[in-house]
């Protein structure tokens, strides 16, 4: 399963975590979080961590011209896309990015027309994200998901499980639903932009149950 912890802003940190198992590390690139990282200080990070580990800019409403000059400075391997990006937005944006470049879509899923939307992306991203509503906050909120109404979802594209993950509760999500992999940041964080290693070695002890 693809394990992807976002809001990293820490070298040790990160160089920790990839030690631990998870396969991509997501760094948000909207100058308004409080996890913010500029792309010089995402650069200086991955290059001290593995090549075959995915690093994924978390872009909100900006431009296409904005998110292919930090992909190409910070040295990210995707985007994530978690604002009120259209299709056409992403389709748009698939024709300036390099081809290997990931394009992942968030939807923040608030009614069952959240799923229903996801389709309309199948022919212009790489991957899906499911993450909590909230009205104020694009993300890492801690709010969580209602599984049960996932059970049936089955995009034609990969997607990521977020919203509110927790060490705590992600035995009880795996096991109702089954994305393609899990995305988690305030569930196993200190504060924002501060993780906690511990969390996150309790969350692959938890994953190795599944």
């Amino acid at each position: 399963m693809r394990v992807k912890i976002c809001g990293i802003t820490k070298s040790n940190q990160a160089r920790a975590i990839v030690e631990l198992g998870a396969t991509a590390l997501g760094f948000i690139c909207v100058p308004q979080s409080r996890r913010y990282v500029t792309p010089q200080a995402i650069a200086e990070i991955v290059a001290c961590l593995p090549q075959n580990i995915d690093y994924i800019g978390v872009f909100a409403d900006a431009d296409c011209q904005e998110i292919v000059s930090v992909v190409t400075e910070a040295g990210l391997t995707g985007v994530q896309l978690h604002g009120n990006e259209s299709p056409q937005f992403c389709d748009r944006l698939r024709q300036l990015l390099p081809k290997q470049i990931e394009i992942i879509k968030a939807l923040r899923h608030k009614t069952s027309q959240s799923l229903v939307e996801a389709n309309a992306y199948s022919e212009c991203v790489n991957t899906l994200l499911l993450d909590a509503y909230h009205p104020q906050l694009l993300g890492g909120t801690g709010q969580t998901l209602n599984w049960q109404e996932l059970a049936d979802f089955q995009p034609p594209l990969p997607w990521l499980l977020a919203g509110g993950l927790t060490p705590d509760n992600v035995f009880v999500a795996l096991k109702q639903i089954r994305p393609t992999g899990i995305d988690l940041s305030s569930g196993v964080e200190r504060s924002p932009g501060d993780k906690d290693i511990k969390k996150i070695a309790q969350l692959f002890e938890q994953l190795k149950r599944i």
